[in-house]
C-alpha cells in the first residue's frame, strides 16, 4: 500500500508540480516510500516534467520581460531531469509509453558535453552491442524502422561503437565495463579460432605470437606471462615472484610490452602480471608507483590476489589514509578478496570488522522481538511513526549489537555499505570511536533493508533530538514489555 508521503508527492505531480513529478520519478527509480521500481513509470514523469519546462521556456522567451536568471535557473532544472534520465535502465522501458521520449533523450545525452553523458553513451552502447541482447536488438531495429523513418540501425551501432571506444580511453565509472564488453566484440573468426585451437592442442608457439599480433586478448596474455616464466601463476602471487627473479631484463621488457596490450584490453591478470613486473629489481622500468597502480586496477577488474593485496596495504596505512571512517576502504578490498575465496583474507577481516552474527545472545533480543510483533501488527496498534521508526532501532539494535547510545543516534539511513555496516555518532558524542560490523546473514540485509524503507521518507529531525529520543525510548520500551510479555504468558 502506497504510503501517504507518496500520495502527496502523486497528487501533487498529476496537478503540474514539476519538483512533485522528479521526486515521483525518483521514488519509481529508487523504490523510496515502499513504491515498486518500475523504470517505464519513472521516464513517463520525467517526460512530463521535461515537457513542462520546455514550455516554460518558450513562455519566458516569448515574454519582453523576462529576466536572465530565470532562464538560468530553467536550464539548471532541464540538466537536473537529464541527469535523472540517465539513471534510467532504457533496456527496461522498451515498449512502454515514454521509451521514445528516453531514446531521444539518451542520444542528445551521449552527444552533449555534460555529466550525464558517459552514462548515457554506456548505456546506449550495451543497448546495441552487447552480444548477449541479440533478440532485443532485433526488436529495437524493427522499432526505429517503424518509427524513425530514415534512420539507419547500423549506423546507430556504428556510433555506439565509437562512444565505447571512448568511454574505454577515458576515466569514468564506466571505463571497465566498457573494455569488458570490447573483449566481447572483439573478431572471433576462423583465422584467429584456429590459431587459437593450434596452440591449445600442439603448444605451437608460433600459432600463439601470430594470435597475439591478430590482437587476440587472450593470446597476448598467455605470450607476456610465457615470457615472464609464469603463465600458470598469474592467481599466484608468491609463485609469481620466484619465478621473476631470476628473469633478465629482456625478457621481462618483452613480458611487459605483451601484458601492457592485454591489460589495455581490460584482462584483470594482465595488470596483475605488470604489478609484479614493475616491482622486480632487474627491471629497468622498475617503478613501484606504477606497480601499485597495476595492482589496482586489478583489484577494480576483480582480481582475488590484487583485492586482497590492497586492502592489506590499506590496513597498514590506516593511520595515515585519509577517510570518514578509518578501515572502511580495507575492509571493503579484503572482503571482495575473502569473497572470492582468498585464504588469508578471512583472517584479517576478523581484524578489521567486528562479528556478531548471534543476535539471540546479544542484549536487546527480547526487545527486539516484540518490536517485530508490534511491526508487524502496527495497524492492529496503531503505532505512530516515530514508534514504528523506533522498533527498527530496537532491531537493527539486535542484528548488530549496538550500545543503547548507538541504537538512539545512529543514522540509520547511512548505516548500510555493502560487505558491513559503519555505526558512526560522532556527530553527537565526538568521543565515540566508529564501529564497523560485517554483515554475516540474511536476517541482518532483510532487518536493514525494511529499516532503510521505514526512514526513506521521513524528515531528519522527526524524531527528536537525543532527550526526546531517550523519552520516547523509555515509553515504548515498557509498551512492549507490557503487550508483548502478556501475550507471551497467555499463548
Amino acid at each position: 500500500m502506497a504510503s501517504r508521503e507518496f500520495l502527496k508527492i502523486l497528487q501533487s505531480a498529476r496537478l503540474g508540480d514539476v519538483s512533485a513529478q522528479q521526486k515521483l520519478a525518483s521514488a519509481y527509480l529508487t523504490g523510496a516510500f515502499k513504491t515498486p521500481i518500475q523504470p517505464a513509470n519513472a521516464l513517463i514523469w520525467l517526460e512530463k516534467s521535461y515537457l513542462s519546462i520546455q514550455n516554460q521556456i518558450v513562455s519566458e522567451l516569448s515574454s519582453r520581460n523576462t529576466e536572465i536568471s530565470g532562464s538560468a535557473s530553467t536550464s539548471a532544472e532541464i540538466l537536473e531531469i537529464l541527469e535523472q534520465i540517465s539513471l534510467v535502465p532504457l533496456e527496461g522501458t522498451f515498449n512502454s509509453p515514454a521509451f521514445s521520449f528516453g531514446w531521444e533523450s539518451f542520444w542528445k545525452l551521449a552527444e552533449a558535453n555534460v555529466s550525464a553523458s558517459s552514462a548515457a553513451q554506456w548505456q546506449l552502447a550495451a543497448l546495441l552491442l552487447d552480444p548477449n541482447k541479440k533478440d532485443l536488438q532485433t526488436e529495437i531495429a524493427n522499432w526505429v524502422q517503424r518509427h524513425k523513418a530514415g534512420t539507419d540501425f547500423s549506423s546507430l551501432q556504428k556510433t555506439a561503437k565509437d562512444f565505447l571506444l571512448q568511454l574505454a580511453e577515458s576515466e569514468t565509472a564506466f571505463t571497465n565495463a566498457a573494455k569488458e564488453l570490447l573483449i566481447k566484440l572483439q573478431p572471433k573468426d576462423e583465422a584467429l579460432s584456429s590459431l587459437w585451437s593450434a596452440w591449445l592442442s600442439e603448444k605451437n608457439e608460433a600459432a600463439l605470437i601470430q594470435a597475439a599480433e591478430l590482437g587476440l586478448t587472450i593470446a597476448k596474455l598467455t605470450l607476456g606471462l610465457r615470457l615472464a616464466q609464469f603463465e600458470d601463476q598469474s592467481h599466484d602471487e608468491k609463485a609469481a615472484s620466484s619465478q621473476l627473479a631470476g628473469k633478465s631484463n629482456a625478457s621481462l621488457k618483452k613480458a611487459a610490452y605483451w601484458l601492457e596490450l592485454a591489460a589495455k584490453d581490460g584482462d584483470r591478470d594482465a595488470w596483475f602480471a605488470l604489478g609484479e613486473i614493475y616491482r622486480r629489481p632487474q627491471f629497468s622500468g622498475y617503478n613501484a608507483a606504477e606497480s601499485d597502480r597495476c595492482f589496482d586496477r586489478a583489484a577494480d577488474l576483480g582480481h582475488p590476489q590484487a583485492q586482497f593485496r590492497r586492502g592489506a596495504n590499506l590496513w597498514r596505512k590506516r593511520e595515515k589514509v585519509e577517510e570518514k571512517v578509518r578501515g572502511l576502504q580495507a575492509s571493503y578490498w579484503v572482503w571482495q578478496a575473502h569473497q572470492q575465496g582468498v585464504p588469508e583474507a578471512k583472517e584479517l577481516l576478523g581484524k578489521i570488522l567486528e562479528n556478531v552474527s548471534n543476535p539471540q545472545k546479544n542484549d536487546w533480543y527480547e526487545l527486539a522481538t516484540f518490536a517485530e510483533e508490534a511491526l508487524n501488527h502496527h495497524a492492529e496498534h496503531k503505532l505512530d511513526h516515530e514508534w514504528i521508526l523506533l522498533c527498527h532501532r530496537l532491531i537493527i539494535a539486535n542484528q548488530f549489537n549496538l550500545s543503547k547510545a548507538e541504537l538512539l543516534l545512529c543514522d540509520v539511513g547511512q548505516l548500510q555499505h555493502e560487505h558491513c555496516v559503519v555505526v558512526d555518532i560522532r556527530h553527537e558524542l565526538p568521543k565515540i570511536l566508529p564501529r564497523l560490523i560485517q554483515i554475516d546473514t540474511t536476517q541482518q540485509r532483510r532487518s536493514l533493508l525494511a529499516a532503510g524503507k521505514a526512514f526513506a521518507g521521513s524528515d531528519a529531525d522527526q524524531e527528536g533530538n537525543l532527550r526526546q529520543r531517550r523519552y520516547r525510548f523509555d515509553r515504548v520500551t515498557e509498551w512492549l514489555k507490557t503487550t508483548f510479555s502478556q501475550d507471551q504468558v497467555l499463548a
